[in-house]
């Protein structure tokens, strides 16, 4: 046998669960929904719902068989029943046996089939083939009351307590289904028949109550259900009650016998026990220990447990026991447990500002999903205020992740957090609370002063650094096992706590934050976890308490601890109603305004959906009816033609022959005009394709000469360019050769300024020539000089335009050649180029050779100078020695005799020279030289760039064609 564990919203097969050999008759799951028994015949199983795997499984021997295995309400206690009678309690975690009820007395021996537990776990209930029901107190595990039923009632088939809003769980009504098929309901205090439902013709089969105990459904034994009401059935019980009819006394003390126990079910007045000396005396110690330990009473909390002591437990061991847990939680926060006031908050849906929530908060489990919806949803129906609250899912979520398999328990606890340690939040709703805001920047501004005016510096608020930590009750920046820790000082404080614990979290991470700068870091740091001790935190928080003063302590602006009230919830109005009133209904008619429209527009939608669909009926029909009209009007036309096609066959056999021969006639004249209008169309054709062929002749005859006209200006502007280009070159080498021309002037003048000033220190040599000789002969010296220099000068410069005018009369020749000539002279030009370039090289061979015979000039012209030097230096010693002799004609014919005399003969005579003459004469004969040489590389560099040019030339033409 297997168990299959279903959705109930979206019915959908979660899990299945095998381990049962026989049919499973009873599955109980525990109060927190973690956890879940099932029970067959020979064994009974404790499930994990959270992981759906068997965590333990109870074994009995065959001879011993099941009765039934169930959870205590509001425990962890497995209760198990055996069919000999037998009831074991078990501890849920560690499946420790904590007790064994004693046997039941001999005299009212029954065996157990049906049980049934209050909803506070103090009181079962057991019944079985007998009219006699015994009832335990779990507390004091021994059967204290037993109820004998009508002398009908021969079996008990079925027990359930009847559960009401204001018993605080402990049920006082039990309905009793027994083998008649009647279902009575009995009070267990007064054991008075309270009403009861069936009746021996319509019997019931089974029965189950509400969890609010409002509705009883039962199975009738006929199939058909029927629905009771609770409120109908008791609207006579609410009257006063009659007196009671008998008394039994109940001595929990003294030894107990069966027949002590008895109590019989009547109708009419119940008599009570009679109450002996002894327990009038305990009763009265019980007022006087109340009256004189108020203090404790104040501590006493439900379940047996006390507040200051487990405030004592707390500090010493700094959390509460895990196992234990949730069970001190609620009772500390003292949850009431209202399941039908909580029925009633879920039974009104998904409140529709959550409907949503997925999208805003993508929670990867489905169930956590949904139960958070459904806690959100119970919240905003239970106060209209959270329905607009922002930073509700972050208060609640982990609540809900906590109790998520009891959504019962997660309301209350979540209700009882916002009544108590939420207090003002919503007075400036929908800003954040700023009383409380400022309760803790007051108490952060006595604790740690600098902390807060390195807030201020900072622009950071209240807003920032507390806020956030409030709004998700410090879920952000706490791990679980830390946060758990936390909220078990928080819950067992005063509400003040929580504001502390945000004052003891920015003192103990000061340090990292005065060390933040920026904004975002801020905002970073009370957004994430933070290496910080949780301990150490609480240890503050406990500081702060004792040690801020009381007109800044936040308690006493804080009421103290308010459970949450039994039966309903109470109502939360501590928020600005006409702002909530306002946003809801400006929600509500936007609300309003969208479904008005959706109706509109499916109305729309719908009706044109009916126009469309009728429209295509429409058109269908009317196609039918044109394709019947169509059928019948073509029969008819084929029975006319068969009428037709009888009476044209017997004419046309009459004229067959007659139609032939003109046919035939016909055919040769068309046949005739036919090959007549070809052949006119060919010779039409034929003449269009020539006149498109010459049309496109004269266009290209036009787009060549226009080509041609382009090529014409194109060659034309090349050749001005090429013109240009050339004089350019002409006019840089004029003035290279003018350079080099100048700086031979420079030379030469240096050379004649170095001859004058050896010819100073010469005629100085000579004291006692006369002054006016001495000005006659430099005056004739230097004019024979510049002479010799100006008609040099005069006969290059003549070469020189000779050689510019022939260069430009060419020049001119053939750019007039390129104009008038077109590709056809390409070869030309280059020939004459070529022969251009043969008469440069001649040119140059010719200046060359002049160029030397200007040197030779110029080397005559030194030597007839040193000879007349030599001449004047001889005659000035003579003349020193003999002032009176005359020897003018003697230089006039010795300067026209040396004036004709060979260079060799010059050359010659210049060994008679004295030393000092000749090295001079030597060292100008060296730079002469020098400078032929430097003349010589000019000239052939020039060559090579005259011959360059020429290439080029010759290479443009062809270029130009291309």
């Amino acid at each position: 046998m297997f168990l299959t564990y279903m959705e109930t919203v979206t019915k959908e097969l979660v899990s299945w669960m095998r381990g049962h050999e026989s049919s499973v008759f009873s599955i109980s799951v525990h109060a927190s929904g973690k956890y879940a028994i099932t029970t067959s015949s020979d064994t009974a199983q404790l499930w994990d719902l959270d992981t759906f795997q068997r965590k333990r499984k109870l074994n009995i021997r065959q001879s011993v068989g099941i009765q039934k295995v169930f959870f205590l309400p509001l425990s962890n206690t497995i209760l198990s029943c055996f069919k000999d009678n037998s009831i074991f309690a078990w501890e849920c975690d560690t499946l420790f046996c904590k007790y064994q009820l004693p046997a039941p007395p001999e005299s009212s021996s029954i065996l157990y089939k049906v049980f049934a537990v209050t909803r506070d776990g103090r009181i079962l209930a057991a019944g079985g083939k007998s009219n006699h029901l015994h009832l335990w107190c779990l507390e004091a595990r021994q059967l204290f009351r037993i109820i004998q039923m009508p002398t009908k009632v021969r079996a008990i088939r079925h027990l359930e307590f009847l559960p009401d809003s204001f018993d605080a769980g402990s049920n006082q009504v039990l309905g009793v289904l027994s083998q008649d098929g009647i279902m009575r309901f009995i009070n267990m205090q007064t054991c008075k028949l309270l009403f009861e439902i069936g009746s021996l013709d319509e019997g019931i089969s089974s029965s189950a109550i509400s969890p609010h105990g409002r509705y009883i459904a039962s199975i009738m034994e006929n199939g058909s259900l029927n629905i009771y009401s609770v409120q109908a059935l008791t609207q006579e019980i609410n009257k006063p009650p009659p007196p009671l009819v008998k008394v039994i006394e109940d001595l929990p003390k003294n030894k107990l016998s069966s027949s002590d126990l008895k109590m019989k079910v009547t109708s009419g007045r119940v008599q009570q026990p009679a109450k002996s000396r002894e327990s009038k005396m305990q009763t009265r110690i019980l007022k006087q220990d109340l009256t004189g330990d108020f203090e404790s009473k104040k501590n006493e909390l439900p379940d047996g447990l006390n507040k200051k002591r487990l405030q004592i437990l707390l500090k010493g061991y700094g959390e509460y026991p895990t196992k234990y847990r949730m069970f001190i939680w609620r009772s500390l926060l003292q949850l009431p447990e209202n399941h039908t006031a909580f029925s009633t908050l879920i039974d009104k849906g998904t409140h529709v500002a959550f409907l949503n929530l997925q999208k805003k908060y993508p929670i990867k489990s489905r169930k956590l999903l949904r139960v958070l919806q459904r806690t959100l949803s119970a919240l905003a129906h239970w106060s209209v205020i959270f329905s607009d609250t922002p930073y509700l899912p972050l208060l609640a979520f982990p609540f809900v992740k906590l109790f998520q398999n009891n959504q019962l328990i997660c309301f209350e606890v979540i209700a009882t957090l916002i009544i108590n340690w939420c207090q003002h939040w919503f007075e400036y709703f929908p800003n954040p609370p700023i009383n409380i805001l400022s309760m803790i920047e007051n108490v952060l501004a006595f604790h740690d002063e600098e902390l807060l005016q390195h807030f201020i510096d900072h622009d950071i608020t209240s807003q920032l650094y507390a806020w956030p930590l409030l709004e998700t009750v410090f879920s952000e920046v706490l791990t679980r096992e830390e946060w758990l820790k936390l909220f078990d000082n928080i819950f067992s404080n005063h509400p003040s706590f929580l504001l502390m614990t945000v004052v003891a979290y920015n003192i103990c991470s000061r340090t990292p934050l005065l060390s933040c700068n920026l904004k975002d870091d801020f905002e970073f740091f009370f957004h994430h976890r933070n290496n910080l001790d949780i301990n150490v935190v609480i240890r503050q928080v406990y500081h702060l308490m004792e040690t801020t003063p009381t007109d800044i302590h936040p308690d006493s602006m804080l009421n103290v601890f308010v459970a949450l009230t039994k039966g309903q919830y109470p109502v939360f109005n501590q928020y600005p109603k006409f702002i909530v009133d306002y946003q809801t209904q400006e929600r509500e008619r936007i609300r309003n305004d969208e479904l008005d429209y959706l109706r509109e527009r499916q109305t729309v939608e719908d009706m044109q959906a009916k126009v469309d669909q009728q429209r295509v009926e429409d058109e269908a029909w009317y196609q039918k009816q044109e394709l019947l009209r169509k059928a019948e009007e073509t029969r008819r036309e084929m029975l006319l033609q068969e009428e037709e096609k009888m009476i044209q066959q017997r004419q046309r056999l009459a004229a067959v022959k007659r139609e032939l021969k003109v046919k035939e006639m016909h055919l040769q004249d068309a046949a005739r005009r036919r090959f007549l209008k070809l052949q006119q169309d060919q010779q039409e054709m034929e003449l269009r394709r020539l006149d498109d062929e010459i049309g496109r002749k004269v266009y290209m005859r036009d787009r060549e000469i226009a080509a041609t006209a382009r090529d014409l200006e194109m060659r034309q502007l090349e050749l001005e360019s090429q013109k240009r280009l050339y004089e350019k070159n002409l006019t840089e080498n004029q003035e290279a050769v003018a350079k080099e021309m100048r700086a031979d002037a420079d030379a030469y003048r240096r050379k004649v300024d170095l001859e004058e000033h050896m010819f100073h220190k010469l005629t100085e040599a000579g004291e006692t020539r006369s002054q006016k000789t001495q000005k006659v002969i430099k005056e004739n010296l230097a004019k024979a000089e510049q002479a010799c220099l100006n008609t040099d000068w005069q006969i290059q410069s003549l070469h020189k335009q000779k050689c510019d005018d022939l260069q430009r009369n060419k020049c001119y020749q053939e750019v007039a050649k390129l104009l008038r000539e077109n590709r056809r002279k390409e070869i030309e030009i280059i020939n004459a180029m070529v022969e251009e370039e043969a008469k440069k090289w001649k040119e140059a061979e010719g200046k060359e050779f002049r160029l030397r015979s200007a040197k030779k000039a110029s080397a005559l012209s030194d030597a007839s100078r040193k000879w007349f030097l030599e001449q004047e230096i001889n005659a000035a010693v003579e003349h020193a020695e003999n002032p009176c002799h005359k020897e003018e004609p003697r230089f006039q014919n010795e300067q026209e005799d040396s004036s004709c005399l060979p260079r060799t003969s010059q050359l010659n005579d210049s060994s008679e020279m004295d030393p000092s003459t000749q090295i001079s004469l030597n060292r100008r004969a060296v730079e002469w030289d020098t400078t032929g040489q430097n003349l010589i590389k000019k000239v052939r560099n020039l060559r090579q760039r005259l011959t360059a040019r020429a290439r080029h030339r010759c290479q443009t033409p062809h270029l130009l064609a291309a």
